[in-house]
């Protein structure tokens, strides 16, 4: 007699405190695994860390690395920038992918930056997200890495983790920002959110997540849940990021 399938893992309501434990418990443990835990691409300032953001998108940051260096051995700021050649500028990023419309979105961010702002990065999120191609992810790098503020970054790897995790049930990058800032202090909001990223590309993959070789194993939900039942995030894509 063939054997029943196992019922499923009964799912409970977290309660408010319950989640801040279980979150400061994943943070001692993220910030022990990712002491160091940083944005991977290079930069010297607030602009070329823009510029980089930008070219990162759907590209690796090992491959942002390799063109960046003489991009920004060229135009090393945005005034430089802002009076680029297009043509020459595609040149240099061809490699990043979506080269065309990368670069519209580099020269025009850079003629907001000289226009709106004196050639000076702003530091505000309100100012940041006017510039063509520059989302509150961006924003928030810039705002965490070069300035100091707080910032929580999503990514692909964010969405994905803190789904699996437990922390939200949206899909959408603005309202896991929202909530994971309710849920953590601003003063781990960068370091966190960095943490995930690594942790997304090293131990919890998209398709086959090292569950057994992983430390935030006691307090992840999709352990002992089955694979049918484990989410499966949709990739966004935007020229915004």
């Amino acid at each position: 007699m063939a054997a029943l399938p196992r019922a499923p893992k009964k799912v409970t309501r977290e309660s408010a405190v319950a989640l801040k434990s279980r979150s400061t418990r994943i943070a001692k443990a993220l910030q022990r695994l990712y002491p160091h835990a940083r944005v991977s691409l290079d930069f010297k300032n607030a602009w070329q860390c823009l510029a980089a953001t930008i070219l990162s998108a759907q590209c690796t940051d090992e491959r942002v690395n390799r063109t960046t260096p003489q991009l920004f051995r060229e135009f090393p700021d945005a005034r430089a920038m802002a009076n680029a050649d297009p043509n020459h500028v595609q040149e240099l990023i061809a490699a990043t992918g979506f080269f065309r419309q990368k670069t519209r979105s580099l020269i025009d961010a850079a003629r907001s930056i000289v226009e709106r702002h004196g050639g000076e990065v702003p530091v505000e999120m309100e100012d940041l997200v006017k510039l063509k191609g520059v989302g509150r992810k961006t924003a928030n790098v810039i705002r965490g890495h070069v300035f100091g503020q707080a910032g929580f970054v999503v990514d692909t790897h964010v969405r994905r983790l803190t789904y699996r995790l437990g922390f939200t049930k949206s899909d959408d990058p603005v309202q896991i920002e929202s909530e994971m800032c309710k849920i953590l202090p601003p003063a781990e909001w960068t370091q966190f959110s960095m943490a995930l990223i690594l942790h997304g590309r090293r131990i919890c993959f998209a398709r086959k997540p090292n569950c057994q070789g992983c430390e935030l194993r006691p307090d992840c939900p999709q352990i002992g849940v089955t694979s049918a039942q484990k989410p499966k995030a949709k990739p966004r894509r935007s020229s915004r990021i």
